[in-house]
């Protein structure tokens, strides 16, 4: 059989496994887009006097706790009046998630209008959940590049890999148009500190003022593309399950493992503050940079539709520094080519990354190791996170210890600082998947005072957090700072035998174009 038959076949062959589904018409599908700032709600009457008083500008509080993190989500959703916009790429259905819909189906209980967007790649299990949200008349979910079928996912990417492959990794929380929280957590227990595995290291920024409209804009971009399906198109209703959903949401509070949560809705003072205008902003330039949905629909080539490009302009051409904060770092020959030309130039470029043993995912890691010694000859500075949870934040980590099972720390942040000057807080990576096969977004911040609280973090945590990956004799060795002195590592600290071997056969594979 020719090789052109043969494809044909199995294509033939994983459809039918797939149920032949094809995605429903949009033909019925409603336009909508946010509703417009009001003055007259709890938000409005907070933040319009200080958004009057820096016209143009916006207010940022970077939240790096993750339990301040989650508690401003529902926080500022129990404050809506009018509308919240939601917008992710994993909602868990695991304690936090839970709590989060709990939620959203309390303020559309209280007439708020709710919108929530989900990629559809990690939506396994959530259907019911789902179903449940969009049955209320105030709510309404679509989700985003959708499978066509909720069976036989795996035969379904198979079969339809090209499209299946490019997903919505945007995430937004945007309250009556007044409040957004933007940033790398997606919503589960891990991102929130919870995690039985590992809790990932994230950033998030609450902002409000001029740049709250921005993120609106892109959500309505992306909530009436042509790849947002109606959750009701694809997900049957049903009565029953949707009594059983809204029973496990009220018994969430009962469980152990939401003591923390529920605690930390009771004392955390930031929406509060927020409400009651105590709580402390940096008022300066900030914009949104984002990729056009259509990007996950059209060729990888048409580069205008990116946000890289967009990314790169509004961060400008460093004169003196660099800092980067990527978990899945894949630099590519091109990018290590202009970083390693930039610290040619005097650029100081320091990297923070996972190493391998704090990676979730290491077949990225692979698309990293093969251009690290690259990077360190080319005078980049690099750090891996060490798989310890202690390295999470003095003000978290000593709660967390007390509370959780031996987990281990990931970094998930995404954050780029040049020249002291400007700061990048979102969901894009340093690799070529963010770059060409997914959609992101994020938000650029001109303000020295914000992105000094990056980086004292930086500065006072990674000799405790990090190994230094340097080059000795020839010879890559991982440096780990401890209260007796310096500890070498000849090999990738933590890792086991077969994981090490795994990567590297991973590293030699024409697979970076995934990465």
């Amino acid at each position: 059989m020719a090789p052109t038959a043969a494809r044909a076949c199995i294509a033939a062959l994983l459809m039918l496994a797939g149920g032949c589904s094809v995605l429903p018409p949009l033909s019925g599908r409603q336009a909508s887009t946010a509703l417009p700032a009001a003055a007259d709600t709890r938000l409005g009457q907070a933040l319009s006097a200080p958004a009057a008083n820096h016209p143009g500008l916006s207010g940022v509080h970077l939240l790096g706790n993750g339990r301040d993190a989650f508690a401003a989500r529902v926080l500022l959703a129990n404050a809506a009046q009018r509308s919240i916009d939601a917008q992710y790429y994993i909602l868990r259905n695991d304690v936090t998630g839970g709590l989060f819909c709990e939620a959203l189906w309390r303020a559309a209980e209280r007439g708020v209008r709710v919108r929530l967007l989900l990629d559809d790649t990690n939506t396994k299990g959530l259907d019911a959940a789902l179903a449940a949200l969009d049955a209320h008349p105030n709510i309404e979910v679509r989700l985003f590049n959708p499978f066509a079928s909720r069976r036989a996912r795996i035969a379904q990417m198979l079969a339809d890999f090209g499209r299946l492959n490019r997903r919505m990794h945007n995430k937004s929380f945007t309250v009556d148009n007044q409040a957004s929280v933007v940033g790398g957590r997606n919503v589960g227990d891990e991102y929130f500190g919870a995690g039985e595995g590992t809790d990932l290291v994230d950033l998030d920024a609450v902002v409000t003022g001029a740049v709250v409209r921005e993120v609106s804009s892109q959500f309505d971009a992306y909530w009436n593309s042509a790849s947002a399906y109606p959750a009701a198109s694809l997900i049957a209703a049903s009565p029953a399950t949707a009594a059983q959903v809204h029973d496990a949401w009220s018994r969430l509070h009962e469980r152990p493992e939401a003591a923390r949560y529920v605690e930390a809705l009771r004392v955390t003072p930031l929406v509060e503050k927020l409400l009651a205008g105590d709580l402390r902003l940096e008022w300066a330039r900030a914009s949104v940079v984002v990729d056009d949905p259509a990007k996950v629909a059209q060729p990888e080539e048409r580069t205008e539709l990116h946000l890289l490009p967009r990314l790169q302009q509004a961060l400008g051409a460093p004169r003196r520094e660099v800092v980067l904060v990527s978990p899945y770092f894949v630099p590519t020959e091109a990018g290590t080519e202009a970083l390693t030309a930039m610290a040619a130039r005097g650029v100081q470029v320091r990297i923070l990354t996972n190493s391998l043993a704090s990676t979730d995912v290491a077949p990225v890691h692979s698309g990293y190791a093969r251009y690290r010694e690259a990077l360190l000859r080319g005078g980049v500075k690099l750090y891996e996170l060490k798989p310890d949870r202690r390295v999470k934040p003095d003000d978290e980590a000593h709660d967390h210890d007390a509370t959780s099972p031996g987990s281990n720390a990931g970094l998930h942040a995404k954050t780029f600082a040049v020249d002291r000057e400007r700061i990048f807080v979102g969901s894009f990576n340093f690799d070529p998947r963010s770059a060409r096969l997914n959609s992101e977004m994020g938000i650029v911040i001109e303000s020295a005072p914000v992105t000094a609280q990056l980086l004292e973090v930086f500065e006072r945590d990674i000799a405790r957090i990090a190994y230094e990956v340097r080059i000795v004799d020839g010879a890559l060795v991982w440096v780990e700072s401890t209260a007796a002195g310096e500890v070498r590592y000849s090999s990738e600290p933590g890792a086991s035998l077969a994981r090490r071997l795994g990567v590297g056969i991973l590293s030699i594979l024409p697979i970076e174009w995934l990465l």
